[in-house]
């Protein structure tokens, strides 16, 4: 089928434990991309400027991902410094330039409103909500969010999450929208505002799915050598949405579950690599062939 992403384009400036990139593509729009076009097509709404490197619009162009989406602001594109601490925990931002991100108002193309399978990744929940207003009858919609929302306008993310069927979340924002510090209850909680699904995403430990008769739970990918972390949400949601998305499945526990199996693995390249250098050459043999060792070293091979 496809996938249509609505999210962030940005040049980011990183600094790990590893080391540190300058003006390199990022933004959430692009990780998901780059981490699901392997699995499915993809169709990308965002924005950037007219300093936005052809190189990198090229690069884009030659995945399978469309561009039609992709909007040429009037202004800088959005840049994002943030730095890492010895633990690759949560980054520190330094600077934060929205630039045409600022007045980022998604309108989809004629040819996107159709498309079967929606992503709405971690923007304004007002901005979710409009999109989801230009949808025509998906089969499904995902959406993430991000602190920043749930501080500012915690109702319109309910709202929001009440309007679809997966919703992805980290850990720290499972606890401060649910105002719960058991994440299992904060899930339920969750769960009870409108989602089929919710996926809580919690780094090195994997994630966790509710929407079953009990919380399924999924460990992380094993990396030997974390480079950067920056996009592991998206990444990680690029390969389970892709997955549903391009293999047609059904939205049930089995399927969701095996779905995320992929995520875990889209998300292990990304963080191989600082933004998404782990991701630029990624095509459906790796992840296919990185996908059968994680299944077999963590005996899922049952799952369906």
């Amino acid at each position: 089928m496809a996938i249509l992403v609505v999210g962030s384009v940005a040049l980011d400036t990183l600094t790990t434990p590893a080391g540190k990139v300058e003006e390199t593509l990022g933004g959430s729009a692009v990780y998901f991309s780059l981490a699901a076009c392997p699995l499915d097509s993809v169709r990308v709404v965002g924005v950037v400027g007219p300093d936005f490197p052809k190189a990198e619009m090229n690069f884009l162009a030659s995945k399978n991902v469309d561009l039609t989406g992709l909007v040429t602001g009037q202004g800088p594109t959005f840049r994002w410094e943030g730095v890492y601490g010895p633990d690759f925990g949560d980054a520190k931002t330094l600077r934060t330039e929205l630039g045409v991100f600022a007045g980022f108002e998604p309108r989809l193309p004629e040819s996107y409103r159709e498309t079967p399978c929606v992503f709405l990744a971690n923007i304004d929940p007002e901005l979710q909500l409009r999109v989801m207003d230009q949808i025509s009858s998906p089969g499904w919609v995902a959406m993430d969010t991000m602190n920043l929302w749930i501080d500012r306008k915690r109702e319109l993310v309910l709202e929001a999450m009440g309007r679809v069927d997966i919703l992805l979340v980290n850990a720290s924002e499972a606890r401060q929208v649910s105002g719960s510090s058991n994440l299992f209850e904060a899930g339920r909680f969750l769960l009870s505002r409108g989602p089929r699904f919710v996926v809580v995403k919690m780094g090195a430990r994997g994630a966790m799915v509710l929407g079953g008769k009990a919380p399924f739970m999924m460990p992380a990918m094993p990396i030997e050598k974390v480079v950067d972390p920056t996009g592991a949400g998206d990444s990680f949601a690029a390969g389970m949405l892709a997955y549903l998305s391009g293999s047609g499945s059904e939205l049930n526990l089995g399927n969701v579950a095996r779905a995320m199996c992929y995520g875990s693995v889209t998300a292990g390249f990304a963080i191989e690599g600082f933004g998404v250098e782990g991701l630029r050459n990624l095509d459906s043999q790796a992840v296919s062939e990185r996908l059968a060792y994680y299944l077999s070293t963590n005996q899922l091979d049952r799952i369906g």
